[in-house]
């Protein structure tokens, strides 16, 4: 059986392997490519960190505080990419209570428990933004 799946890979393999033929007059082509990929990437991050700094000018202006503004500005980074790790966090803490903590009665109270955290650290995440700016700016403006 263990040959058999072995042969069967080798095959696989072999068909999907491709022969690349390579020659001088087409590397003058390849690197005029990699140069004019390189310089649209360079710009593209130009521009984001413009758009970036823009933001930042745009908070700083209406907080009215240099401190008050970045704050601002770096709780809504936290809003935004706090997202995505909660949701891959409470993938991994749910594996563990329901898929590892049949057998484990701590690997279900960890998953639990991560996941309880993970849930909380979410809700500050993304109240945090909204506090602060009541604190700051005040409710009615």
């Amino acid at each position: 059986m263990k040959k058999a799946v072995v042969v069967i890979i080798a095959v696989f393999c072999m068909l999907v392997s491709t022969v690349v033929l390579a020659s001088n007059t087409t590397s003058n082509n390849v690197e005029n490519t990699d140069v004019n990929e390189r310089d649209t990437s360079i710009s593209q991050l130009v521009q984001l960190k413009e758009k970036e700094e823009k933001s930042l000018e745009d908070y700083k202006k209406a907080y009215g505080s240099d401190a008050y503004g970045f704050t601002a500005y770096l709780l809504n980074k936290i809003q935004i990419y706090s997202i995505p790790f909660c949701f891959v966090g409470i993938a991994i803490s749910a594996i563990y209570q329901y898929v590892l903590g049949i057998r484990k009665m701590d690997v279900r109270d960890k998953g639990f428990l991560v996941m309880i955290s993970i849930v909380t650290l979410f809700v500050i995440a993304q109240l945090l933004p909204l506090i602060f700016a009541i604190v700051v700016r005040g409710w009615g403006d």
